[in-house]
């Protein structure tokens, strides 16, 4: 048996686009972008709309309600048809406390606590949103196996338009407000990588880097143990701090490693030195 997840269209398949980013990655071969849209115009209209096939045939107010009906008929059908716990109607305001801390590290204590309920209790309804393909953690990468099991994954929603309902942003608010906007570029490519890996011909698992001061938002690692890094940045210029934590990723693991690459708003791809690479956003579905 072989089960295919369906999840909401990648801007690849929405575009018609025909190359897989991951295997790009792996092959050192980053998407060679030119004459890309620069700033936030270069993702907003995206990142807002998702890639739900009938939110994308929306506008304006239908696509919010079309959200929102989604979201009561998959609580009120689907979690009961899989669950027999006795709090589920805590699962809205748990799902929307997630939504303000997507793309960031999943505390069950720390959200238990504004919510009232036991972290046991957050756990298992986590766990029950992932079953029905409304959030996705990314588990911690580490060099050693058994390290990667004992630090906090990073939650994700599964599609960046349902985030932008979860928290009330339009477009106009997209553009203007930073905390909105890092959060759902981030989880916007993060979603997008995790659908090009699940179709690539490389057999891949997606996590995330933290270590001391250091973090990468995305780190790719083969079954041969081969890496990729991606670091996510809404901003159209770029500075040294922005990929030093991919180059001591690299000089950690120099045989193993790949590419790295910064998911950025500028206008080309842009070499940043050994294996390291700036990206115009678009150059995941171009």
């Amino acid at each position: 048996m072989e089960t295919v997840r369906l999840w909401p269209l990648s801007q690849a398949e929405i575009n018609g686009g025909s190359n897989n980013f991951v295997d790009a990655l792996y092959a050192a071969k980053p998407p060679q972008v030119k004459d890309a849209p620069v700033g936030r115009v270069a993702f907003v209209d995206l990142v807002a709309a998702g890639g739900y096939p009938e939110a994308l045939s929306r506008q304006g107010r239908r696509r919010d309600r079309w959200f929102r009906d989604y979201l009561d008929t998959t609580m009120d059908r689907d979690l009961r048809d899989i669950s027999d716990a006795l709090k589920l109607d805590a699962m809205p305001r748990l799902l929307r406390l997630l939504a303000t801390q997507a793309a960031g590290l999943l505390n069950h204590k720390a959200v238990a606590d504004r919510l009232q309920l036991h972290p046991d209790t957050i756990k298992s309804y986590t766990q029950l949103l992932e079953t029905v393909f409304l959030v996705q953690r990314l588990p911690a990468w580490r060099p050693g196996l058994g390290a990667r099991e004992v630090h906090a994954p990073k939650l994700h929603l599964v599609d960046a338009g349902l985030l932008a309902h979860l928290l009330a942003a339009d477009t106009e608010r997209i553009v203007h407000d930073d905390q909105v906007t890092g959060r759902l570029v981030e989880n916007f490519v993060a979603m997008e990588v995790v659908k090009h890996a699940d179709w690539a011909q490389v057999d891949t698992r997606v996590y995330h880097y933290r270590d001391g001061r250091d973090e990468i938002d995305i780190v790719l690692e083969s079954r041969s143990g081969d890496i990729a890094a991606i670091e996510v940045k809404a901003g159209a210029s770029l500075d040294a701090r922005d990929w030093r934590p991919l180059a001591k990723l690299r000089d950690r693991s120099p045989a193993r490693f790949r590419t790295g690459v910064v998911i950025h708003t500028g206008h080309q791809t842009i070499p940043l030195g050994d294996r390291l690479w700036a990206v115009p956003i678009s150059g995941l579905w171009t």
